[in-house]
């Protein structure tokens, strides 16, 4: 059950208007690594969880997530408030308030015209919010750590989007939304570590023969370290096909009668390497073949 409080989880204070900012800030309020994806991937999670105490750590981050997304979206509807109503009231004619939507060249004639200046569920480039960005896979350990690298990345675009605007009140609240994505992260991965058999994910162990093996797969010297070390892996530095020991053919057991029209295709479709047919490009060139 959910209920709603007016107040928001931190206060939104805005110096002025800026319709090219709001753009930017709807990566976070409909883009893939947004605060809509993270309610929606947490609260997915949770609804299923067995563990009472996971469950509980999944499902307040997907409400404090809506929280924030509660937070960019008044963001969003403050920085484009004035040009909402020159929208709606046609204040200005109509050069001057083409310009004052899209100055310094960005998008934001996208959403003020389509959606009126509100935060629209899209990315900054308007493309619209999709459930394929809810990557659950039902598998906790494997769910909890695509839940540690989601919030760093949604991190990330918090740090890019403090480093281009000055408005000093907007950088106050997305440094307080970047903090809490490093907190959220700490969180999925105590709970990751929490469960003591966390890896591999799943039930079924790797197959002994190839579990520790590295395969060098590139021409040249590589580089060495923890990642590819010989206390760590069976450094393979010439790996050929195939490496279970076969002849690395495909191959399928087929039905006499499936088998019978596949060669018969294979016979009719047969290239012929002795023949050199003239092709319509060489037909219509001027040189000579």
């Amino acid at each position: 059950m959910f209920r709603h409080v007016k107040q928001l989880q931190y206060t939104v204070r805005v110096s002025e208007p800026n319709p090219g900012l709001a753009n930017l800030l709807l990566e976070q309020f409909g883009g893939p690594q947004g605060e809509l994806a993270a309610a929606m991937r947490y609260f997915t999670q949770g609804l299923s969880d067995d563990d009472l105490g996971r469950r509980d750590m999944l499902m307040d981050i997907a409400t404090e997530e809506l929280s924030h997304l509660e937070i960019i979206g008044s963001l969003v509807g403050m920085l484009n408030k004035g040009a909402k109503g020159q929208l709606a009231e046609g204040t200005e004619k109509e050069g001057d308030l083409y310009r004052t939507i899209t100055g310094a060249g960005n998008d934001s004639h996208l959403t003020s015209i389509l959606y009126g200046g509100g935060p629209a569920l899209t990315n900054s480039g308007g493309v619209p919010w999709t459930a394929a960005y809810v990557d659950t896979i039902g598998e906790v350990t494997a769910d909890l750590r695509s839940n540690v690298a989601a919030e760093a990345r949604a991190k990330i675009i918090y740090e890019r989007l403090i480093n281009v605007t000055d408005d000093a009140g907007v950088k106050d609240a997305l440094g307080f939304l970047m903090t809490r994505e490093a907190a959220h992260q700490l969180s999925f991965e105590k709970a990751l570590y929490a469960i003591q058999d966390n890896f591999p994910p799943g039930k079924l162990p790797p197959i002994e023969q190839y579990a520790h093996n590295y395969y060098s797969m590139s021409e040249g010297e590589d580089m060495r370290g923890s990642w590819n070390s010989d206390e760590n892996f069976n450094y393979i530095a010439d790996p050929q096909p195939a490496v279970d020991g076969g002849d690395g053919l495909a191959k399928v057991d087929l039905p006499a009668k499936q088998q019978k029209a596949v060669d018969a295709m294979a016979k009719r479709t047969a290239s012929d390497p002795l023949t050199d047919p003239i092709t319509g490009a060489e037909a219509g060139s001027k040189k000579s073949y």
